[in-house]
């Protein structure tokens, strides 16, 4: 039977949105005083007592038993973090979702204590974040960029690049949204990777990146949204196309090396992609590439936590010195890209034949994909740029201006050479009609022989 008076439980961690969180040890009755079953039931999720749980449940008291600040039994267990007590709760009926006064529940409550075990248990029983962890107190400290999640209309919204992103619709316009999942939003790691991503987009202007849009960061699921490319990424059009034909690779690889070398002469640090791969690697209307998903991308002078490892990135694009867990710098693009442009001419992944967690330690055994395509797709250079572009020792990769100065020079020597094929041609068709029509001439005149050699 419950109190008509609820007492208030000061006992262990208070709500995470209280004004003034206590951790007070008070008694739990005085002298003469009968315990209130309510109050055991709070008492008992604090101590991580089961039996004591199931007793006052027995004796009446109700599972969703509130205090005098609506806190319940599974806001205070959430809070101490007892896996144990939080499963019971639940398994005797708990609300999931209660807000005690201040409007936290047991998983904001959970978020805030860092208690990942109940966290992920009350996320498995349909609990829900309240807001996202970008969320600011006051209207003033709202980003620009902040876009209301009622204006993504998501009704016709299909998956696109690796089910990371998918499209919308938003104020008339179809763009592509990146979403940070409710079910990983109490992940730190996660959570600040999204923060990292967000901040590299805000940096970013160039024809030859995705362009950033907005985001939502102010409620849940958190948001990045950027132009949509209908086209597809590199990976779909190469399975459709094959092997692409040498002009075509190189002003590929033109609009690749133009906006990673953006990036790497960004001010006033470099920033690295770190998982160039052709499924990163987007289609515009006008047949040109741009480059996206900047997940794991980072700026040369921000200290990495933890090296990068394969399962942060396509292993099978990944420098050798990432593999060893070496110290790196841009170059790991550098190297990514010269994997990216012999594929493009061979028509097929590098060593296809092997599976993708095998290709690192070929590469760190500095063994490279064999060129089997004919000598003369990688004649003018091309296949001596790729070569220096993936050389072992990663100081005597070119940089990506170097490249492009490389891929300039290369691009214009195949289009001379495209024009000189086609001109004798046209200086025959040419030839062809004058003579066509001196003869036609010359018949009405019944001189055409004398008429036609005089003009040639």
């Amino acid at each position: 039977m419950e109190s008509k008076n609820p007492a208030r439980f000061t006992l262990g961690k208070q709500s995470s949105l209280a004004p003034e969180r206590h951790n007070k040890e008070a008694e739990l009755q005085k002298d003469g005083e009968a315990v209130d079953q309510g109050v055991r039931l709070m008492y008992s999720a604090f101590e991580g007592d089961v039996d004591g749980i199931r007793e006052a449940l027995e004796s009446g008291v109700s599972v969703n038993y509130k205090d005098i600040d609506n806190r319940t039994a599974l806001h205070v267990a959430a809070c101490e973090g007892f896996t144990d007590v939080v499963d019971l709760l639940l398994q005797k009926g708990a609300e999931v979702d209660p807000k005690d006064r201040w409007g936290s529940t047991p998983l904001a409550d959970a978020i805030f204590y860092k208690k990942n075990d109940v966290i992920k248990l009350l996320e498995k029983h349909g609990a829900k974040p309240l807001m996202a962890p970008m969320h600011v107190n006051h209207a003033r400290e709202v980003p620009e960029y902040e876009i209301n999640p009622k204006e993504l209309d998501f009704t016709n919204s299909v998956e696109i690049t690796k089910g990371t992103f998918c499209s919308a619709l938003w104020r008339g316009t179809k763009v592509a949204v990146k979403k940070l999942g409710e079910d990983v939003i109490s992940d730190e790691e996660k959570v600040k990777a999204f923060r990292d991503e967000l901040a590299l987009f805000q940096k970013i202007r160039h024809p030859n990146v995705v362009q950033f849009l907005g985001a939502v960061t102010q409620s849940s699921p958190m948001m990045i949204v950027t132009e949509y490319l209908p086209k597809g990424d590199l990976r779909d059009f190469m399975k459709r196309k094959g092997a692409l034909k040498p002009s075509t690779a190189v002003r590929f690889a033109l609009d690749i090396a133009r906006g990673v070398g953006y990036l790497h002469e960004n001010k006033p640090s470099p920033i690295i992609h770190r998982d160039l791969e052709p499924s990163n690697i987007l289609r515009d209307d006008s047949g040109h590439l741009k480059v996206a998903d900047f997940g794991v991308s980072k700026l040369l002078a921000v200290k990495e936590d933890k090296p990068l490892t394969c399962q942060d990135t396509s292993c099978r694009y990944v420098a050798p010195e990432v593999f060893r867990q070496e110290e790196y710098d841009t170059k790991v693009d550098v190297f990514s890209f010269a994997l990216i442009l012999q594929e493009m001419i061979e028509g097929c992944p590098p060593f296809s034949a092997k599976q993708d967690d095998e290709v690192p330690k070929v590469y760190a055994a500095k063994e490279r994909p064999p060129f089997q395509a004919p000598a003369k797709r990688y004649s003018h250079g091309i296949r001596e740029l790729i070569e220096e572009c993936w050389n072992e020792n990663p100081a005597k990769r070119p940089t990506f201006r170097q490249i492009i100065t490389k891929l300039e020079s290369i691009y214009n020597t195949i289009g001379h050479k495209r024009h000189w094929k086609v001109r004798p041609l046209k200086c025959f068709q040419n030839l062809e009609a004058l003579l066509k029509r001196d003869h036609s001439n010359g018949s009405s005149r019944g001189g055409s022989s004398r008429s036609t050699s005089s003009r040639i």
